[in-house]
């Protein structure tokens, strides 16, 4: 790319990424979402998303860490606040414990989840990339590479609901996680995208935020695929990882 974009034509090569690429495409989504996964399959993809969810604001705080403006700090903050849990004394859940309340009422047990036991090796080495490129990447591209919320609406109402009609296991309380990333998720992307639209201002810095964004929607792809692979076809589940029914409660 040796074209300067402007900043609507910037935003339109971002969305034809999550278009193309983000893991609403993937087939594990549509078994998941389609009531076709036995409960032990719905347990693994728990199990191992939930190491995805415990480090996120892990993740946020390494940025948060470099944002340079104070205004963007607080607003930034919010992404720890919303997942860690509220600060101010209110007992305002957060994002990790709204996700154990699913590993709860799938019947896995809290310690096992919360150690981090049983992952798939592929699981723990996405995540770990990519709370390694945010801390290390200059910062635009770790704002970038957090775009993907801006197509996690859509992904999350069919889940829900597609969850719901289909899995006698699952609740309304079990999914409340997914309830309150239906307003977290629109207000990050619109910070994260107007930041990006206003920094990136050359060709080689708008090449690279779009690499970002592909490269969060390669990890959210791979950690499907090593499902897939280990739980569904051909069924390798390795060494050390989660055997359904092996460590339900």
């Amino acid at each position: 790319m040796t074209a300067l974009l402007g900043p609507d034509q910037l935003e339109q090569r971002l969305r034809a990424v999550g278009e193309a690429r983000y893991h609403h495409l993937h087939p594990f989504h549509g078994l998941l979402h389609g009531g076709r996964l036995d409960k032990g399959q719905v347990q693994a993809w728990a199990l191992n998303r939930y190491y995805y969810q415990a480090s996120i604001p892990r993740k946020d705080a390494t940025l948060l860490a470099r944002l340079d403006k104070a205004a963007d700090r607080r607003i930034w903050r919010q992404r720890i606040i919303d997942h860690d849990g509220s600060p101010d004394g209110t007992g305002a859940e957060g994002g990790i414990a709204r996700w154990l309340a699913l590993t709860d009422g799938l019947g896995l047990d809290r310690d096992y989840v919360e150690r981090g036991c049983g992952l798939l090796p592929a699981t723990r080495f996405a995540v770990d990339a990519y709370v390694h490129f945010v801390a290390e990447r200059p910062v635009l591209e770790a704002v970038a590479s957090s775009l993907t919320e801006m197509f996690s609406p859509g992904i999350i109402a069919n889940r829900v609901a597609g969850m719901l009609a289909n899995y006698d296991f699952i609740t309304p309380r079990t999914l409340a996680y997914f309830q309150n990333r239906l307003t977290e998720a629109p207000r990050d992307a619109d910070f994260a995208l107007a930041y990006v639209k206003h920094h990136a201002r050359t060709p080689e810095q708008q090449q690279a935020v779009i690499a970002a964004l592909s490269f969060k929607c390669d990890v959210l792809w791979a950690q499907l695929d090593a499902l897939y692979h280990a739980y569904v076809a051909p069924g390798h589940i390795p060494p050390g990882a989660f055997v359904p029914d092996a460590h339900a409660r």
